[in-house]
């Protein structure tokens, strides 16, 4: 479940809803304070969605650098690109 705040990001960041649902499902998460987690596709990760993803996986490729700021009760508070 988005809050408001992470709906209007990912707008804003053209994250679409998609996206955040696969990166939930194959996400790893590290701790981001205050209980809550950041979820993010790994090497690992992102070779299970390529599995998952079949034909489609070439097109997700580039859109897959992203993380989501997920609070105790699995609320996603903020979506956003990863810089490295």
């Amino acid at each position: 479940m988005l809050t408001h705040h992470a709906a209007v990001r990912s707008q804003q960041r053209c994250i679409p809803p998609m996206l955040i649902d696969l990166l939930l499902r194959f996400g790893v998460s590290e701790p981001a304070g205050k209980g809550a987690e950041k979820v993010f596709l790994d090497q690992r990760a992102r070779k299970q969605l390529k599995s998952y993803a079949g034909p489609l996986a070439p097109l997700l490729e580039r859109e897959l650098d992203i993380y989501a700021v997920v609070a105790g009760e699995g609320q996603v508070i903020t979506v956003a690109h990863r810089l490295f």
